[in-house]
């Protein structure tokens, strides 16, 4: 019987009746000559020759995984691992635990000592559901229905219109797709989540760079719950002036500070995400002109009228949803700043209570307002503020007290442009895909309506001066 070596082991070829082979286990001796070592070669060539199996080839040992702890060394964290890309490691004890610990007790201890550590934190909870209730499901109905009608207007191709028709005027004053009228519109007769449903449609979000769409929610704020805001401010009497004057020259000013905001947000969108890149890819491996083309679904013009009319408030229940925290968390922390104490001048724990600590502000700061904004009752200031957290609850405040036409064009302005920004834009911009850029979104949107606010006062000034 013959033996063969196969690299470097010798096994014993077996006899051709027996259906497998058996790989001998002894040792192996090196070749002494040149002609034994061309037998061997010869015969590890031979096709009755046995393959080597798996546990015949040594493979070299795993490199111990970044971060792990070697033998007689000290584990260092790495700090880019985690659970995900959003997350990285720490050390327990650090400065930020204790710089947040700081400032959850400067905002909170003064709240609870002046309410009641009790009161306080079942105003929170009674603040919470009615929001829910009243704010989060008003939003969660505007963005189905939107979103419905955002989707059936994509898909037949009156969006792909009015992009192709306005551009040669939104591109110069906005930077914007003409697209983007659209969700001006949305807005302007809903509320600033809608631009969200219009956004989540990726044949929307194809008329968009992607620096372009980080400003969707700016501009879209800028004329949230426009409609309701100028019908309740054009119904209400003023002691002095035109209210349809101040209305407009309200409306003007929103437009302007809306120009500025999203300006702003795309000059420091573009540093991050430079001029080209795309807000969406178009699906498979087709490429066109969004400006001559356009996707639709396959089907006759009913199923795809009901496909996208359902698909879009699909879309639109989605949405809704992701907006709950954000305003059940930011408005919440406003209404508690904002409101005064309840009904007998006692704390009960109920919802709308709180520690009146924006409108004291407001009043010591009255003589800058009084220039700025034209405000001649010391109450005024509420309502912008109050407009931080929900432009519905400030018109609301309106009807409380008399103003002048001044006043009300400076409502008008920064109730429709702020429109509740704080309870929403960080949820919008999460939605959006542009959560980094929350902070600078909202500090731009603070100064845009400060802008609205001013330009809407001297702008009413000046056109009463001249009618």
């Amino acid at each position: 019987m013959r033996k063969i070596t196969i690299f470097g082991k010798k096994s014993r070829k077996t006899e051709p009746a027996e259906p497998e082979t058996e790989v001998a286990a002894e040792e192996t001796t090196e070749p002494e000559t040149s002609e034994e070592l061309r037998e061997e070669a010869a015969a590890a060539l031979s096709p009755a020759a046995e393959l080597p199996t798996g546990a015949d080839l040594a493979e070299p040992a795993a490199e111990p995984a970044a971060g792990a702890e070697k033998k007689g060394e000290p584990f260092l964290p790495d700090e880019t691992a985690g659970t995900g890309a959003k997350f990285a490691v720490k050390k327990v004890v650090s400065v930020e635990g204790f710089v947040t610990l700081l400032i959850v007790l400067a905002i909170f201890v003064p709240i609870a000592c002046i309410m009641g550590f009790g009161n306080m934190l079942n105003t929170l909870f009674n603040n919470a559901l009615d929001l829910l209730l009243n704010t989060c499901f008003y939003l969660l109905g505007v963005a189905v229905v939107i979103g419905a009608l955002s989707s059936v207007l994509t898909e037949f191709g009156v969006i792909a219109l009015a992009n192709r028709a306005l551009s040669p005027l939104m591109k110069p004053v906005y930077g914007m797709p003409g697209a983007t009228s659209v969700a001006i519109f949305s807005a302007f007769l809903s509320d600033n989540p809608a631009v969200l449903t219009l956004a989540d449609d990726v044949r929307y979000r194809r008329y968009f760079k992607k620096y372009q769409l980080a400003g969707l929610t700016n501009i879209g704020t800028a004329f949230g719950m426009g409609l309701i805001v100028v019908i309740t401010m054009a119904g209400k009497q003023v002691t002095d002036g035109s209210v349809i004057l101040a209305v407009c020259m309200g409306v003007v000013g929103a437009l302007l500070g809306s120009v500025l905001a999203t300006r702003l947000m795309l000059h420091k969108s573009k540093k991050l995400f430079g001029t080209e890149a795309e807000a969406a890819e178009s699906a498979g491996d087709q490429n066109f002109d969004v400006l001559r083309q356009r996707e639709v679904r396959k089907g006759g013009y009913v199923q795809r009228f009901f496909d996208s009319l359902l698909d879009g408030g699909a879309g639109g229940v989605k949405i809704g949803f992701a907006i709950v925290p954000g305003v059940l968390i930011i408005a919440n922390l406003v209404m508690l700043l904002s409101d005064g104490t309840g009904a007998g001048g006692a704390y009960t724990g109920a919802a709308g209570e709180g520690v009146g600590l924006l409108p004291w502000i407001g009043d010591k700061l009255s003589v800058v307002f009084k220039w700025l904004f034209g405000f001649e009752n010391p109450d005024a200031i509420k309502i912008p503020i109050t407009a931080l957290g929900s432009a519905g609850a400030a018109i609301g405040l309106v009807g409380s007290g008399a103003y002048t036409a001044t006043e009300i064009a400076v409502f008008t302005a920064m109730c429709m442009f702020w429109s509740g920004y704080l309870s929403t834009h960080v949820a919008m911009m999460d939605s959006l895909g542009f959560r980094r850029l929350t902070t600078s979104s909202i500090l731009y949107h603070t100064i845009g309506g400060l802008v609205a606010g001013f330009t809407a006062h001297w702008l009413y000034a000046l056109f009463a001066l001249l009618l």
